[in-house]
């Protein structure tokens, strides 16, 4: 199976545009690993963008780079046209990050009035406080905090002021369901008033359901980049599931034209096929009479563990 990077075509990409981000063929290593490779990606404001790989894929080297966090070996790195380092200082980005603590011993209500304090373009606190949905733990010492509550005061942090740019690393780790949507639904809004957003983050239902473009890294390099229907439709495959009754012929299944993976739970049998139409004719042929049989798209998961196995085989192949 060929991946190749897709172009993503929203209003934003107009003629003109000056990006949000622009990585121009960056590179980063540390000693013998290079986390980033050739990089060239741009976001543009209005954009919800998220950032997807493996464990290793150079997610968090790409975030510390665009937050001036580190320096690229080589290439170049611009917020909105400048440094990553002038863009903060002028208040056009805002991070939640996973690393770091917070302030101990302070309460909720101190800690945000003080990055409202800090901020160029700040906004109210209690403007702040109620968009984070943290108002009824004002008085809360932070340390005393749940961790998904931990995760909401970082978002206040983050939006204290005008930013441009959100940056969000594994936002809503911690959180319950109706925080997580609740959380969401703030970052549409900083979207729909023209901010860009790219948040990194391992739930890829979220990145379905909320990423207007999907970035999938791969070893420091771009595989995909496109809508979560784009990539999905990039994986080349569709998911078959059906259930038999009786033995369940594995290795018979396993002869079926076209198939890209196979997974047998119980009665329920479940298939990748690069060619569903063969792939089920081939199965009535062996006798079976699959029940319950459905054939649909890849979800972004399924899709996402296509695209990057694909990559690791064509290296595995090609060393």
């Amino acid at each position: 199976m060929t991946i190749t990077a897709g172009t993503f075509t929203g209003d934003s990409r107009r003629a003109g545009a000056v990006p949000a981000v622009s990585f121009t063929n960056v590179n980063k290593s540390y000693g013998a690993v290079r986390a980033v490779a050739d990089l060239d990606l741009q976001l543009y404001p209005g954009e919800t963008v998220a950032l997807l790989g493996p464990n290793g894929a150079g997610k968090s080297t790409t975030l510390d780079l665009l937050l001036g966090l580190g320096q690229p070996d080589s290439g170049t790195v611009e917020l909105f046209g400048t440094t990553p380092q002038r863009a903060l200082e002028q208040g056009k980005v805002g991070a939640m990050l996973q690393s770091g603590g917070l302030m101990e011993d302070v309460r909720v209500r101190e800690l945000v009035r003080l990055a409202c304090d800090l901020h160029p373009r700040a906004y109210p606190v209690d403007r702040v406080m109620e968009q984070a949905g943290i108002t009824e733990i004002a008085d809360r010492l932070v340390n005393k905090l749940s961790g998904g509550q931990e995760q909401r005061v970082r978002f206040a942090l983050a939006t204290a002021g005008e930013n441009d740019l959100i940056v969000l690393d594994e936002p809503t780790t911690g959180m319950d369901v109706t925080s997580r949507q609740t959380f969401w639904g703030a970052m549409r809004r900083q979207a729909d008033e023209g901010r860009a957003v790219l948040f990194a983050t391992h739930y890829l239902e979220e990145a379905d359901a909320i990423a207007d473009r999907v970035i999938v890294l791969h070893r420091g390099r771009i595989l995909a980049d496109g809508s979560a229907a784009e990539i999905k439709a990039k994986a080349g495959a569709r998911r078959i599931v059906f259930d038999l009754d009786g033995q369940i012929p594995q290795d018979a299944l396993r002869s079926l034209p076209m198939l890209a993976a196979l997974e047998v739970s119980g009665r329920t049998v479940r298939i990748q096929s690069h060619d569903a139409d063969a792939t089920v004719h081939a199965l009535y042929g062996l006798g079976l009479y699959p029940r319950n049989l459905e054939v649909a798209g890849l979800g972004l998961e399924q899709a996402f563990i296509a695209i990057t196995d694909a990559a690791t085989a064509g290296e595995a192949v090609s060393a």
